[in-house]
């Protein structure tokens, strides 16, 4: 992917969109000893192709980083290998195109390319997040390139998932949420909300799935035509955050005849159940993508207890 250099006059326009200086320290990263500077952050976004507009979303990511719930170097440096997703919510999505609809995940938008890219070249040029030293990824994922998105608001099924965690409708944000991978979700045949939801309880409990503990969040993005299923029936969010945890189980001898739990069979593991979620809080639902299609997604969370997924305010003139 190309980069662009970064001149003095472009970083700064970068810098006094957000009204800071260069030497203001955006936050840290205790695990790494480390500091995150203004000015580093800018040179990044320009490298990235951000446009100076863009900047308040990037700082808003760069200060999901440092969140101590967020505990970054956990799913920065481990095998696992996970991308880190930028939701956006709020009435600064639309105003920057950031692409909330068709082929929400591909490629296409600016806004959205850049934006997720400038927080990976942070990564990688601040924090030293490179592949083979701090981070360790096994396989890794396409989605370390760059992954940004926005919340589809129009005609919403429910509230927008800033408005559910305190926010105000008019108030905009960024949730940075550490995924493992994405899975596409597809039920061409559901007319009911029931085996629609059984599907998603399996893609989030399937023997491959990191998540056998019960620690860790789960987020699902639902498009058009499985949101208006939903929709029809009455359902709201937490009766599909309920159905799903109650439903996203195993029995242990599944888990143990996959090596995925130790030791031998015994008779009550057939009817002892395993369950991948504890609370409903711990399912992220947003609403995103094409109205047409049968598809949805899922995307199993870091598997690790500690690490939460953060909702930050994104904020211009020079507060922080």
């Amino acid at each position: 992917m190309p980069l662009v250099p970064p001149t003095e006059d472009s970083v700064q326009a970068m810098l006094a969109v957000a009204e800071l200086t260069g030497d203001e320290v955006l936050g840290t990263i205790d695990e790494r000893n480390a500091i995150i500077p203004a000015e580093k952050v800018a040179i990044n976004a320009v490298m990235a192709g951000c446009l100076p507009e863009y900047f308040p979303v990037v700082l808003a990511a760069v200060q999901g980083l440092c969140h101590p719930e967020f505990h970054y170097h956990n799913p920065a440096t481990s095998t696992g290998g996970s991308g880190l997703a930028i939701i956006v919510n709020g009435p600064i999505g639309p105003a920057l195109g950031i692409n909330a609809t068709n082929n929400v995940f591909g490629p296409g938008v600016r806004a959205n390319a850049t934006i997720g890219r400038a927080l990976r070249l942070v990564m990688m040029n601040v924090l030293n997040t490179r592949p083979g030293l701090l981070d360790r990824a096994t396989l890794g994922t396409p989605a370390k390139y760059t992954f940004c998105f926005a919340e589809n608001e129009v005609d919403h099924p429910w509230v927008p998932l800033h408005v559910e965690r305190g926010f105000r409708p008019e108030d905009s944000t960024v949730t940075l949420y550490a995924s493992n991978t994405l899975m596409g979700v597809y039920n061409q045949l559901a007319s009911a909300p029931e085996p629609l939801l059984l599907e998603f309880a399996d893609a989030v409990c399937n023997l491959a799935t990191p998540n056998v503990y019960g620690f860790n969040e789960t987020l699902i993005v639902l498009a058009g035509e499985h949101a208006e299923v939903l929709r029809r029936r009455g359902w709201s969010k937490r009766q599909v955050q309920e159905f799903i945890v109650q439903h996203a189980r195993r029995t242990v001898a599944d888990f143990k005849r996959a090596a995925r739990l130790p030791g031998d069979i015994q008779p009550e593991d057939e009817t002892t159940w395993r369950y991948v979620m504890r609370r409903p809080a711990d399912l992220l639902i947003v609403y995103a993508g094409s109205q047409g299609g049968s598809w949805s997604a899922c995307l199993p969370g870091w598997g690790n207890k500690w690490t939460r997924s953060i909702t930050m305010p994104i904020r211009t003139g020079g507060t922080l």
